[in-house]
Formats: structure tokens, sequence, C-alpha cells
């Protein structure tokens, strides 16, 4: 049903005024405009007549330029009004007298000559500031000025722009905020008192929150505070009533699937492989074991987020969740962003498993099964095997990257899908895994090892259960770091060389990792989603230089360390020599490794102890914890040099300070999230999508969205369609459809 809020602008703004919204916001209709909310308000005055105006007041007045003069705080002499221009970087002082025709008002306004060329006698402004006297003349303190440049306005034009509070919108030249703010006024004057509100009004009452024409009057034209935050608060929430039901209407979904049920089976793989663990799991481990093994004894589908520290211990979890599901006759697999990580997990698990990955091999153990890989550079007869190995259900246990995801593979019966690094894969990914199983759906359990806070885990991964690893386990060794600011002090990375070769000569090894493979800037990224030029989440700013790369480093340091044994790593070279070169370096048999961000996640040499990483303030915050998690995985004390061309005091260097100051995770997702755009949170800044929030912060309301979580839930279990609340169930239709809310089906 069509309402005020879905006609269109034109018809009330007039065709040119509406083309302009059309073509600068995309604004098109009516609700479109009246929810382009303020970005923020201009803090006025009463509009005061001046004859009535007392010491103290906050007021704004109506009147007309009468005199204009500009000093030198130096010199006290005048300054000609021609050449106020000459005088922009010096100590000035402008006084401007103004006038209602009776009474006069004096203003003054330090280092601001340029004023002089505005506001000449016989302008038409508004003035506000605190009235305060003088030597026995009124002025207005830190006086804010309007010019009113229409002779024509009407008083109650001139009443609009006097509010105490003027709203202040994101415009640009072609649009100005004032033709915003004067095309709102016009709307809302038009605008039928019955508007379809898509916040119930029980839940209104109940959370004392104001209608909506009430909020939309108060949001653009308030009269105090109060309104202000009545009515943003108001928003936030429908905001995060949206979200939360689109989410828990996801949830119900997935509720309603069907999935094999796959309790822990005594005396099969999972209880052996236990009993073999040369470790005790950490509590942590334990109680998300039990939740997992919970989970999966469910008639439906379990939907789990698994977030943990780096080295907090996932892996672990993870195969002890896929050794349950074997047990029980199903199959597991392993999906990874990239080849490297998706063979260094193959050979973790058959390390780990040791001969219960053996199965029907010479040495396997009574209880085993087979760990298979599956990756889009394995040869067609390697390539043959470890299909047919998923399809007959020979393999257990599949590791893979997207070659997973291909028609032609297929599986016996397909009872666990394990996500490494959620943020690489999209839910259409996971769901071309999940219709693999047939008419039963997988389990799904997803890993991350980047701290989600709450309240996003609420929103970005709200369809899914969320567990957490926040201990360590026993004999981690600690991470000293430290940022050297290359370009200022060049004897300190002569010194980070230095310590390369000492730690070397200790017999341990070292990373350097770098932003990009080679010196064509024009292919700056790489296939494995390497950083490349610009800053993915500092200043805005694309570097003075291109980043530095694998190959630069790699020249430079056959000088340095000549007598080391180097080698390189990056995404685009053959599987078989990347293969070769972890292999090498895991064995020993390299000293330095040189690499891009393929080494991020799921490589484990506990004889690493030292990482450099060049141009750090190239990386993101969570992804330098990341890389930093490959050093101290032994029993040697880790060591990271951050390397930066930035000067002590810049904004990223401040982030790498940060990450220097701290090895807590979720410390550092905070001070990462409270820098970043709400957009780049929402995963929808890489799609070149805005976000669909407005008001809401996903980082700040965490009470609004965790009470508009409950609400939608309540919502959806008693009426899954909102049948009994159309307004509610119009609002979330059109965020579905919305290009704004794709980052709901991306992330």
């Amino acid at each position: 049903m069509k309402t005020d809020m879905d006609r269109k602008l034109r018809d009330f703004v007039g065709a040119k005024t509406a083309k302009q919204f059309t073509d600068v916001l995309n604004i098109e209709t009516v609700g479109d405009l009246l929810r382009h909310y303020p970005r923020r308000y201009l803090k006025k005055g009463e509009l005061t007549p001046f004859n009535e105006l007392e010491i103290g007041d906050q007021a704004t007045v109506n009147g007309r330029v009468k005199k204009v003069t500009v000093r030198s705080l130096d010199t006290k002499a005048e300054i000609p009004l021609v050449e106020v221009s000459k005088w922009s970087r010096r100590k000035t002082l402008t006084k401007v007298v103004v006038t209602d025709g009776e009474h006069d008002l004096e203003l003054a306004f330090f280092n601001q000559p340029w004023l002089a060329t505005k506001l000449t006698p016989g302008t038409s402004a508004l003035f506000w500031g605190e009235v305060t006297m003088f030597r026995d003349i009124m002025q207005l303190k830190g006086p804010g000025t309007e010019i009113l440049d229409d002779e024509d306005l009407t008083e109650a034009e001139i009443e609009r722009r006097a509010r105490p509070f003027r709203p202040l919108y994101s415009a640009t030249a072609k649009l100005p905020t004032a033709t915003i703010e004067r095309s709102v006024k016009i709307v809302l004057d038009n605008l039928s008192e019955e508007l379809e509100d898509p916040v119930p009004e029980l839940i209104r009452r109940k959370e004392k929150l104001l209608g909506l024409v009430e909020a939309l009057q108060k949001v653009h034209l308030p009269d105090t505070e109060k309104d202000i935050s009545e009515a943003q608060n108001r928003f936030r929430f429908e905001e995060a009533l949206v979200m939360q039901t689109i989410l828990a209407q996801r949830r119900a979904v997935t509720d309603a699937l069907k999935a094999v049920p796959r309790p822990r089976t005594a005396g099969g793989l999972l209880d052996e492989f236990d009993k073999r663990l040369p470790f005790s799991l950490t509590a942590g481990q334990s109680e998300v074991g039990d939740e997992i093994f919970a989970d999966l004894e469910r008639a439906h589908p379990m939907h789990r987020l698994l977030q943990g520290e780096v080295g907090s211990g996932k892996t672990v979890v993870a195969l002890r969740a896929m050794l349950s599901v074997v047990d029980n006759g199903g199959q597991a697999v392993l999906l990874a962003p990239t080849e490297v990580l998706a063979t260094q997990h193959h050979k973790t698990l058959q390390k780990m498993l040791g001969d219960l990955a053996l199965q029907g091999m010479l040495g396997g153990a009574d209880h085993a099964t087979k760990v298979g890989l599956l990756t889009g550079s394995l040869n067609a007869a390697g390539r043959r095997t470890a299909m047919l190995d998923a399809a007959s259900g020979a393999a257990g246990i599949v590791v893979g990257t997207h070659a997973l995801l291909e028609d032609k593979v297929q599986f016996a019966d397909l009872g666990l899908v394990v996500v490494d690094e959620q943020h690489r894969f999209g839910v259409e990914q996971r769901a071309a895994l999940s219709a693999k199983s047939g008419e039963n759906t997988p389990h799904v359990l997803v890993m991350t090892a980047t701290p989600i806070p709450r309240t996003v885990a609420m929103t970005v991964f709200g369809d899914l259960s969320v567990s957490t690893l926040t201990e360590l386990p026993a004999g981690r060794s600690p991470i000293q770091s430290s940022v050297v600011p290359a370009k200022q002090k060049p004897e300190w990375l002569d010194r980070a060389w230095a310590r390369v070769r000492e730690e070397v000569g200790k017999g341990h090894q070292a990373y350097v990792v770098c932003p990009r493979i080679g010196d064509d800037v024009k292919n700056a990224t790489d296939e494995e989603g390497d950083l490349a030029a610009g800053d993915e989440e500092g200043d805005g700013k694309k570097q003075a230089r291109p980043p530095i790369s694998v190959m630069q480093v790699a020249e430079a340091l056959g000088e340095i360390l000549s007598d080391l044994r180097v080698e390189i790593l990056h995404g685009r070279l053959p599987a078989e020599e990347k293969d070769a070169v972890m292999t090498r370096f895991a064995a020993g048999e390299v000293d330095v490794l040189i690499a891009t961000t393929v080494i991020e996640v799921g490589v484990d040499v506990p004889n690493a102890s030292t990482m450099v990483i060049m141009d750090a303030d190239r990386f993101g915050i969570s992804q330098l914890h990341q890389l930093r998690g490959r050093v101290g995985r032994g029993k040697v004390p880790g060591l990271c040099l951050l390397v930066t061309d930035l000067w002590d005091g810049s904004k990223s260097y401040g982030r790498l300070a940060a990450v220097a100051s701290t090895t807590d995770g979720f410390e550092l997702s905070r001070i990462d999230l409270e820098t970043r755009r709400e957009g780049d949170v929402l995963g929808v800044a890489q799609s070149g999508k805005r976000s669909s929030l407005k008001l809401l912060s996903v980082l700040r309301d965490e009470e609004i969205i965790f009470t508009a979580r409950h609400v939608a839930q309540s919502l959806i279990s008693v009426d899954a369609e909102l049948a009994e609340y159309p307004a509610l169930r119009s609002f979330v239709q059109s965020a579905l459809e919305s290009e704004q809310t794709e980052y709901l089906e991306k992330t």
C-alpha cells in the first residue's frame, strides 16, 4: 500500500529541485528525503528583539550591518578594507556594528579579517552568541553569522532560519544544506499525520519511543536538545529493529531446515584422538567443544561462529567437531581462502591425527579416516583421486579452497562445513557447499582469528551463534613488538636486520612481510588478497610512493644478509613451488622467508622467532595482529618489528604504536573499529556500497541493538512472516531489496 512516504519528491518541491536531489544524493521519494537526517545541528539562541536582550542570554538577532572595521592586534592600526586579504594569517580584530534601526549591537571577530568583505554595510544577517557588556557597549560573544541574501525573505522564513537548533545536512555545492532544509520543511508541512510506522505501537510504548511523524518533526526541526536525542534514539532503534528482524528471519529459516544429528559416539575416532593429545585442552576449548557437540546433536543445522585469538587453538576445536561427524558416518569439509593455507591445514590435520589419518594404508590405526586435499592447482590425477575420495566417502575429512565449490565436486554424506577466515567467504559460497548434502543441510562452523566486539557479532554475524576462545594454550611464548621509523631513524632499520641475523645465529628463523609482490603498481593487489598501494584503514591518503615489494626487499637483503638462506613466497608462485618453499621453511632449511600476506593465517613454524613487517602502515590493525601471530609459537619469545616511513605523531603511526603496545586482540579490535568508517565495519566498503545505517552505530549502540535483537526474535517466533505488522514487513522487504543492505548478503 502506497503512503505519503512513497510519493515522488517532485510532487512537493517541483521537478527541477527533485532532479537535483536525484542526481546528487540519489533521493527520489519523500521517505528518502525525510530519512536523510541532519549530520549535526548548529546551536543558536532564541530569536530576540534588540531591546529585549539581557546579559548572559544565548540569543539570535536579525540585524543589518551598520559599520565594519578591521584592526591589527599588533600595531592597533586600522587596516583599509581593500587590504584585508593580505592579513589572513596575521592577528586581527574585526568589529561589526549591527542595528535594528533603533538599537545597536557590537560583534568582535578575532583573526577573521575576510568577514569584512562579506559583512559590508547594509548587509542583512542573523547573528547569534552570548550577550555580554564591554565598556558599556552590548556585544555578542563568539558570534556566529548567516547572511540573509534574499531581500524578500518572509518573516516565517527568517524565524525558521533562526531556530535555536539549525539542522545541517550532508550536502554539496550543487545541493546546499539550505535547499535541503527548505525542502524538508515543505514536505513536513504537507505530510499526512497518518503514516505507517515500522515500529509497532506496542513496542513504541514499551520502549518509550516517539511515533514516526513526531520523530520526523523533531529530528529535522528540533527546539531543544531533548527533541534531538529522543528523535535520534527512535530512529536508531528502528534501524536496529529492521536489521535484527532480517537476521531473526534468517535464523528461523535455518532452524526450520533439516540436518542429520551427529551425536558424540563413544569409542570412536574422537575418543582415540583425545587420548593421544600431547597437551590438555584449555577450559575454553572444552567449553566451546561442548557447545558445538550440543549443536551437532540437533536435527537442525548448526550455524556457529568460532572466534579466537591468534594461537588460541581453534583448529583443535574444529578437528574434534569434524571427528565427531566422521564417527557418525558423515564427512567434514574445511574450506580455506588460499592454497597456501589449505595446504598448511591439510598438513596440520595429518600431523595432529598421525596414524588416525591413514585409513587403508600401511601403519594406519584401527579407527582411522583419510584427510583429502582439493585445490585448483592439483594435477589431473591428483584431482581425480581427491574427487573420487570425496564422492565415495573414503575421505572423512576434505580440505580445500574454492575448488570445493565447483558443481563437479560431490560428497557421499556431507555433515559439517568448517569455514576458515569467514570474512573472505560470502553467504552464497557457504550455501554452495551446503547444497552438496542433498535434502539435509550440513552443520556449519565458521572460524575467524579476528576478534569481534559483541555489537558487531550481533549485526554482521547476527545469524550465527557465537563462541569465543580467549585464553591461549600453555607454553605459548610472549611477543615483543616495536615500531621502526625507518625514514626518521635509518639506524633503527639497520639494527632490525642485525636482530634478524642474531636470531638466525641462535638457530631460529625470520619472516619479512611486504605489502606487494613486484614493482608493477597496476597489479599491486595479488590474487591472495595482498594489500596494495593506499591505506586500508589509515589516514585515507595515498602514500607518496608505491608500497615496498617482495622483489625489492629480496634484492636489498641479498646483499645485507648474503650469507643467510633467503627465499621468497607469494600468491603468484606455482602451487608446487609455494608448497616446496613452505616445506623447506618448516623444516628449517630456510633462514629468512620474504613473503606477502599469504602467511597471515594458519602457517605454524614454531622455530620462527622474528618478523619484520615492511611498510607496516599499509596494513590494518587486525591484519598486523594476525601476521604477528606467526611468531612466538614455540618455546622462544617472539619479536615483531613494524617498519614505517611515517613520522611519530601521524594518525597511522599511532595505529602502529597501538599494535606495538598490546597483544590483546580484543583490545586491538576495539581500537581498530573506532578508527574505521561504519561501512568498513559492516563490510560494505569493499563492495562500493553505502551502509544502510544512518544514525545507528554498531560500535556505540550496544544496548539498543541488544534490545532490538530481543524484540525481533520475539516477533518472529510468533509471526515469522510479520503478517500482523505490515509496516515493519514492508520496511524489511525494502531493506532486503535495497543495494544499501547488500552487506547482509555478502558478509
